[in-house]
């Protein structure tokens, strides 16, 4: 007897990264492939810690149901931080914990969006939201990256043609390309969207992985009060498996995001809020991301080294500073899947640039991870990877 799907089902396929992954499961191949934080710079011991002065002070707490808002403590740190590291003014209140960033997609999909609705992604756009929203059979609108972020002609002619109920963003160290918005650029978006009935995501889980550059970039959220919502997470910055992150949004977009979430999961653990709040007041996060920004950084500059010295002039590389991502541009008519398939003949992986396009182009570009590699591995890969290039370029 057949099993009778809803028809949202039909729309929306597994994730083109984790099928990826399974591949490179094999240890022989040197993966750029998944967007992994480095496991060694986890704070294990730091954690471990932390987790047992939790079940020794407060283990039954701990262990029970919780509200749905999330831990207050670890909301209010997450406020003050703001403010501190931002300059922008978040109540404690305005933040809902989320279980990963990825369920703040989920939550938007569910109070915001009805099947046809249209959202404004970036062109190549996260694959996660794009996953997530495709869910709720949205219809997607992009908008072409700068070097410094969006094209602000192509967004205002988008909004003028089209009624669009949200827009979403990654405005530091871009998901898959590596950009940031510039100050300016904010602004523009800001300004476009002022006064337009549209929601602006503004997703933000790599901000604090800066190791080089201009620290000080404004949030856009602060330019549009009541109609932007904030997306943060801890993965980035400390264990991506306790799955939190957190929005901050007011007024009745936060009620409706609650009412949401407890017909979602009720609340995310308890546990692991507890724990990684007694993390950070008993260790300075600050001296945390600073060893991760030094490793990235040394990272980021071996690929970048090992590009100038390995890759041919035609392929054309972003140089992000910060995140965990480069993003590469082959020459038109070349297909990065087909290179994909000789380079992992060669145990070496990337992923495809085509999923990061709603609009089935990107053919010709491929994203690179640099993050969970170190030095001497990434040197070795992009090596194999430039020889597939050229060999590729070879038999056009």
């Amino acid at each position: 007897m057949p099993v009778k799907f809803a028809d949202r089902m039909s729309t929306v396929h597994r994730s083109f990264i984790r099928e990826i992954l399974k591949v490179t499961e094999d240890a022989s191949i040197i993966s750029f492939a998944g967007g992994l934080p480095n496991p060694e710079l986890f704070p294990v011991s730091d954690l471990e810690e932390a987790a047992v002065k939790v079940m020794r002070e407060s283990g039954p707490q701990s262990m029970q149901y919780s509200t749905t808002e999330g831990f207050q403590p670890l909301r209010q740190y997450i406020a003050d931080r703001y403010k501190e590291k931002k300059g922008i003014e978040v109540d404690a209140d305005e933040i809902l914990i989320t279980s990963g960033s990825q369920q703040c997609l989920d939550l938007l999909g569910k109070v915001f969006l009805n099947a046809g609705d249209n959202v404004v992604i970036e062109r190549p756009g996260y694959l996660g939201a794009i996953q997530s929203f495709s869910v709720f059979q949205s219809n997607f609108l992009t908008v072409g990256l700068e070097h410094d972020g969006p094209d602000l002609d192509e967004l205002e002619k988008v909004l003028d043609e089209n009624e669009a109920k949200m827009f979403y963003a990654v405005t530091n160290f871009q998901n898959p390309s590596g950009l940031t918005y510039s100050a300016e650029k904010r602004q523009g978006v800001a300004d476009i969207l002022k006064d337009r009935d549209i929601l602006f995501v503004e997703d933000d889980p790599y901000g604090e992985l800066r190791f080089m550059g201009d620290f000080e970039k404004p949030v856009v959220r602060g330019y549009l009060e009541d109609n932007g919502i904030l997306l943060g997470s801890f993965s980035k910055v400390a264990a991506p498996g306790f799955r939190l992150g957190w929005m901050v949004c007011g007024g009745e977009m936060r009620d409706k995001l609650i009412i949401a979430k407890q017909a979602s999961d009720l609340h995310t653990s308890t546990f692991a809020q507890r724990v990684m709040h007694q993390y950070v007041i008993d260790n300075p996060l600050d001296n945390h991301i600073e060893k991760i920004r030094e490793r990235y950084g040394n990272q980021r500059a071996a690929m970048v080294k090992a590009i100038e010295e390995y890759f041919p002039a035609e392929a054309k590389v972003t140089r992000p500073e910060g995140g965990m991502f480069l993003w590469v541009t082959l020459p038109e008519g070349m297909s990065s899947m087909d290179l994909f398939d000789e380079a992992i003949k060669n145990k070496v992986a990337f992923v495809p640039g085509r999923p990061f396009y709603v609009d089935g182009s990107g053919e010709n570009t491929f994203r690179l991870n640099f993050s969970n590699s170190d030095e001497e591995h990434i040197v070795e890969g992009i090596k194999r990877l430039g020889a597939g290039i050229k060999d590729f370029l070879s038999k056009e």
